[in-house]
């Protein structure tokens, strides 16, 4: 339980990559981090007979963490997502970015707020004139009846949302988020149950920024910009600031 209440930790030997987390679980029996984490998970050390790690990719689980623990014929298994941050205030990290049509059949999206959508990323080009950016249109430029479907919706659907850009669905849904700084040494780091991220970062106030953004919650939705003006910059996409979770 201090381990929990604590939150952050330290790590001497610090992370650069993934391949890091992976290869300090299957240190388990020498790696104080490691059994760390598999305490956080509730798991007793003296328990444990066996545990194996693996990277995963194209889900929202990172690395999957397979436990076998002594006079059990089962094998646990625990989805970690990792979020590695470079600096101690972190900074805004992707969770989630595809094309708005693939959300569309994720959440059966009304046809009206797909357009909205479509124009706030560029994908379909501004429905005013002199737009602040010829581009695509912000949150904050689309009429007061446009704004509330949009945000009526997202109120409405905020939990499944939520789930889905943070936690993923099927066997590789992430129950876990560890969060660490993307240093070789004395690098801290954070693990919180996906449950405690969802409700943190997903569970406060459908707005419209001053900057014409929207957020839920602590999440923002906005278009993805960048890629060197390619078509997959019109893409929508949900940030975070993983960073966050040290100081709780």
């Amino acid at each position: 339980m201090d381990l929990v209440e604590r939150g952050s930790q330290t790590a001497r030997d610090g992370f650069k990559n993934e391949d890091d987390i992976v290869k300090k679980f299957n240190n388990w029996k020498n790696d104080e981090d490691a059994q760390n984490w598999l305490i956080q998970m509730s798991y007793n050390i003296s328990e444990i007979e066996h545990v194996e790690a693996i990277k995963i990719s194209g889900y929202k689980t990172d690395v999957q963490v397979q436990v076998s623990i002594k006079l059990k014929k089962a094998i646990d298994v625990e989805n970690l997502q990792v979020k590695l941050v470079s600096t101690q205030q972190g900074g805004f990290n992707q969770i989630d970015k595809r094309w708005v049509d693939k959300y569309v059949e994720m959440w059966n999206i009304p046809e009206n707020i797909a357009s909205i959508l479509k124009r706030y990323t560029g994908e379909e080009k501004p429905s005013i004139e002199n737009a602040k950016d010829k581009r695509r249109m912000f949150a904050n430029e689309f009429s007061e009846m446009e704004q509330e479907f949009v945000l009526n919706w997202l109120s409405k659907n905020q939990s499944l949302i939520v789930s889905d850009i943070m936690k993923g669905r099927g066997k590789f849904a992430a129950e876990w988020m560890l969060v660490a700084h993307k240093i070789k040494i004395d690098a801290r780091w954070v693990l919180k149950s996906m449950n405690f991220c969802m409700n943190y970062f997903g569970n406060g106030a459908i707005e419209i920024t001053q900057r014409g953004t929207f957020k839920i919650g602590k999440i923002t939705m906005q278009r993805k910009g960048g890629d060197g003006g390619r078509k997959t910059a019109n893409m929508l996409q949900f940030k975070i600031n993983p960073a966050e979770l040290f100081d709780l």
